[in-house]
């Protein structure tokens, strides 16, 4: 894989001027001449990369840990189940299924174009942009990367530069693994991007907030290049009264907090009855302190907000309600605690905007019953989380209220089944990727039909005759 920044082999990929600004033009000619060659379709081929992509990641696994914990301060059991153990996931899933997903779909051919059949047959797009995320800096940036081997692409990765140690390791280590003429790693910030969304790319897949998704979406336009957004919103837990409170408030503690809840998947908001909130937010309180220990500020298993602006964004909603626990914020140490607001109004910022982070507003309600329309009421969110022991409860909360993706009774954990595609509805964003979902996400699947020279019947071509007209009715 090409490195633009370390590899000096790529200087023809480089402007020549004063910074070595990054050639995005020269770069996509390299790489489709690269695909349009073939190889990149033959199956073997793609096994070996992925294969290769693992190799990357056991070889360096304790050095991914470390990049993480500098960017983030994620525990190594953080950095290791959601980041690395993802992705071994995921190339596993993909090694096992590509032979079935690269497969010819038959299909039923009618009668009037008989003899023939017909099929459905995949085939790679080209040259792919995935542009990656902070938060989760290393899976968000190479899952997506896998289906996209997997169908047979060439990939331009672009890491994000709010997490230098984890962009740095990757950058330096995916071209001594992949295929440096079908894989490019491109690192910087806001110019890079920009020249790489000039170019015309077959598919970009961008991971972020809705404000650069639109940038992205209105560079694609331009080429007609199709996206997927995976972006983010404000998603709702809502807790039912019957609710299991120990359990919930263990499992929304963990999809809040994990990450210094910095996880676009996790609960943004709870929504229950007041009776349930007295019960639930000591029990949340609780499993913090399990969790963390007193001051989760001393805890090495707590994280860290990847920078200090977004320390102070955070702080700013600590007016917005009352703090029911928590709320030391360090802005210098980019440490937010585990924080839970009551007494919010549904207007304040807290409510308006997407929190990316460890706090956690209360939004109470007089009637159960109001849960759906207070929901529907918001943008679509990206997930949502219905506890309650009520099988029917659920359901319906489910059929009624659109998101992206939803788990009843748990936080986050959708995000294990390689089957179920991951993906956002409206302003949570557009296609989905995740396994088989992934490897269409990659491709295009293109309908062919083979006939045969026997009995070309001449019902369809002129003259028309009555005759004609009849026999043409009874084979439709």
């Amino acid at each position: 894989m090409q490195a633009f920044t370390l590899e000096p082999q790529m200087a023809a990929n480089l402007d020549g001027g004063t910074g070595g600004e990054l050639n995005a033009a020269a770069l996509m000619a390299g790489l489709r001449t690269y695909f349009r060659s073939g190889t990149t379709a033959d199956l073997a081929w793609r096994r070996q990369q992925l294969s290769q992509l693992r190799r990357m990641l056991s070889d360096n696994e304790e050095q991914f840990l470390q990049a993480l914990r500098e960017d983030l301060n994620k525990a190594p059991q953080e950095g290791y189940t959601t980041e690395v153990s993802a992705l071994y996931g995921d190339i596993d899933h993909a090694l096992k299924y590509l032979k079935k997903w690269a497969g010819k779909r038959r299909v039923s051919t009618p009668v009037i174009a008989q003899p023939g059949r017909s099929y459905i047959q995949p085939e790679p797009l080209g040259v792919v942009l995935i542009i990656g995320a902070w938060n989760y800096p290393l899976q968000l940036l190479l899952s997506p990367l896998v289906p996209a081997i997997a169908a047979g692409n060439c990939a331009v990765v672009k890491p994000s530069e709010l997490a230098p140690a984890t962009s740095k390791l990757v950058t330096e280590l995916l071209p001594r693994y992949l295929d440096n003429d079908a894989f490019a790693c491109v690192e910087g910030a806001v110019p890079e991007t920009t020249a790489l969304l000039e170019q015309r790319w077959d598919h970009i897949l961008y991971t972020g907030g809705g404000a650069v998704g639109k940038i992205v979406m209105n560079a694609a336009a331009r080429h007609l290049t199709p996206v997927t957004l995976e972006l983010g919103g404000k998603s709702p837990c809502i807790v039912a009264d019957d609710a299991n409170i120990d359990v919930a408030a263990r499992r929304i503690a963990w999809g809040k907090f994990t990450n210094a809840g910095q996880t676009c998947v996790a609960p943004d908001y709870l929504l229950c009855t007041k009776a349930t909130a007295d019960r639930l937010l000591p029990a949340i309180e609780k499993a913090v302190r399990e969790m963390f220990g007193d001051d989760p500020g001393r805890s090495a298993d707590y994280g860290r907000i990847v920078n200090r602006r977004h320390a102070q964004r955070l702080a700013d909603y600590l007016a917005d309600g009352d703090v029911v626990f928590g709320g030391r914020v360090e802005i210098e140490n980019r440490y937010v605690a585990p924080t839970v607001l009551r007494n919010v109004g549904v207007q304040a910022p807290v409510m308006q905007e997407e929190i990316f982070g460890p706090m956690l507003p209360v939004i109470e309600l007089e009637d159960f019953g109001q849960v759906e329309a207070f929901v529907n009421g918001r943008e679509k969110p990206l997930a949502l989380y219905v506890f309650t022991r009520n099988e029917h409860l659920a359901d319906r909360i489910l059929s009624h209220c659109s998101s992206g993706n939803a788990c009843v009774n748990d936080c986050m954990m959708f995000m294990t089944a390689h089957d179920l595609p991951f993906g956002g509805v409206g302003p949570s964003g557009m296609g989905a990727y995740h396994g088989e979902h992934g490897f269409k996400t990659f491709s295009h699947f293109k309908a062919v039909m083979k006939r045969s020279y026997l009995f070309d019947l001449d019902l369809r071509y002129a003259p028309f005759t009555g005759k004609k007209f009849k026999l043409l009715r009874l084979l439709r």
